[in-house]
């Protein structure tokens, strides 16, 4: 049996998805439109398939909440990708457990919290995103270097490269 409430639940998940997915989508991103808004929508049905099951079994609410952030993980997971350049993906990987959150948001009730994350994470990808090109010139411009503690494996990768292609 569906429930009203059910119904404003994934209906709100499935546009909050899309919100982000939207931004995505125009930012030419892999995880675009229709994985966002599947990802929220997702993650809004476990989580109600989760509260009314709690009345039917012994099982804990959490469970299946746990199980979804797992699961989100492992989607991220998917998403970064490392080559001799860096990583990418991050902020990708990151945008989908974000929206499986937001999805939890809208499946528990919390439908304010799910809509104020929401216009945050657009906040934070549009307009972090037109910061992060002055940031990156004046990172250039300053010569802006890491420690050798805070080197990643890529950055000593490409010094061993460079070292043994100058001998």
């Amino acid at each position: 049996m569906i429930w009203h409430e059910d119904v404003i639940s994934i209906i709100l998940a499935a546009l909050l998805g899309a919100a982000i997915g939207l931004e995505r989508e125009l930012s030419g991103k892999s995880a675009g439109l229709r994985t966002n808004i599947l990802i929220c929508l997702g993650a809004a049905v476990f989580t109600i398939i989760s509260k009314r099951m709690v009345n039917v079994s012994e099982g804990s609410i959490t469970r299946i909440a746990a199980q979804i952030v797992t699961g989100v993980g492992f989607l991220g997971a998917g998403a970064v990708i490392q080559d001799r350049r860096g990583v990418h993906g991050l902020t990708t990987a990151a945008t989908i457990w974000l929206v499986a959150s937001i999805g939890m948001g809208c499946g528990a009730g919390f439908h304010a919290l799910a809509v104020v994350s929401t216009l945050l994470a657009i906040i934070v990808l549009v307009g972090f995103s037109k910061l992060a090109k002055p940031l990156e010139k004046y990172a250039k411009k300053h010569k802006t270097r890491h420690s050798p503690d805070d080197e990643d494996f890529t950055d000593r990768e490409r010094r061993q490269d460079e070292e043994n292609n100058s001998m």
